[in-house]
């Protein structure tokens, strides 16, 4: 009896990669609905908390400066090489890289830019909306700080809220946004949450972010990702555009490539009707047609060919006819 040879998780893996290319029919685009606008208003509504504590130089200010003196720099040392690795996951330039690089894979396999564009289209809010807080509000880091127990607002600084969490939530938040099935988005969302977290958490760690810096970034974030649907239909809009350009420009090429090449047209002259042989020579097929039945050699008129040395006779009859005047 003839077995099936079991397959591994890796041979499963390779065989799923190696399928036809196909488009996602199948995914639901994430649409605004209400219940995401109420998670939206509510995320706004905390990250305003958030300014607003921090303005007021509340409780959450004196956590921060607790943290800093704490130093976990110094007490967790063993850690530090680990914590100068980890905290790349937040930076923008490699993340960005490296999730480019697998949402271009994704869009090549499925024929469709819509994971590329929601990339695109959240690292451009995340830039404008955190850049904006960032230089709006001026706060100055824990390794800056002026006055002990203040909230180093409006000084110059660009350290509020945290970049890096707030990269970290969006960068790999979004391939939860784009996961072809729940299971998979379940699980892209916890490790997504989780690693933004630590992101955060490692720059309190260096000195180099206050906590609540890390508490606002996660939520700029958060209200990013949530936010992310009102701008599917621009997204649409955008990938349909670029679909039609590239049809015109194939066309185009296409079009100037397979053209052919026209030669000027043959003029035909016609034989002069009072020639003697025109009748006896019968109709020729274009050049470019196949030509038509030989005649036979006694039907055909001599003519002495160009070139010959032999001297024409003007005496000489065609064959079949009689001489009028014999010696």
């Amino acid at each position: 009896m003839r077995t099936e040879p079991k397959l591994t998780r890796l041979d499963r893996v390779f065989a799923r990669l190696d399928r036809e290319p196909e488009r996602p029919a199948h995914i639901d685009v994430p649409k605004m609905s209400r219940h995401r606008i109420v998670l939206v208003v509510a995320t706004a509504a905390f990250y305003g908390a958030i300014v607003w504590a921090v303005v007021i130089t509340s409780w959450l200010v004196r956590l921060d400066w607790q943290v800093m003196f704490f130093r976990p720099y110094q007490q967790w040392s063993e850690i530090h090489w680990f914590v100068d690795y980890y905290v790349v996951l937040g930076q923008r330039g490699p993340t960005a890289v490296m999730v480019a690089a697998w949402l271009g894979w994704r869009s090549w396999r499925q024929h469709t830019l819509r994971p590329l564009l929601a990339l695109g289209v959240s690292l451009l809010l995340l830039n404008i909306t955190v850049g904006a807080a960032k230089y709006g509000m001026g706060r100055l880091g824990p390794h800056y700080a002026t006055v002990i127990g203040s909230n180093e607002m409006w000084r110059g600084g660009d350290i509020f809220p945290s970049g890096h969490t707030a990269n970290a939530v969006v960068t790999w938040g979004i391939l939860a946004y784009l996961a072809s099935t729940a299971r998979a988005q379940r699980w892209l969302s916890a490790v997504s949450a989780v690693t933004s977290l630590g992101v955060g958490l490692a720059t309190v760690y260096l000195g180099t972010h206050w906590l609540s810096d890390v508490l606002l970034g996660w939520v700029a974030g958060l209200l990013i990702m949530l936010a992310l649907p009102w701008f599917e239909p621009l997204i649409a809009r955008a990938e349909a555009r670029i679909f039609d350009l590239r049809d015109r420009w194939r066309s185009r090429r296409s079009g100037t490539a397979s053209a052919p090449v026209s030669a000027p047209p043959v003029v035909v002259t016609p034989l002069p009707a009072d020639r003697d042989d025109v009748a006896a020579r019968s109709p020729r097929a274009p050049a470019y047609l196949a030509p038509g039945p030989h005649t036979a050699r006694s039907e055909r008129t001599p003519v002495t060919p160009a070139g010959s040395r032999r001297p024409p006779h003007p005496e000489r009859l065609p064959r079949g006819s009689t001489s009028s005047a014999h010696p």
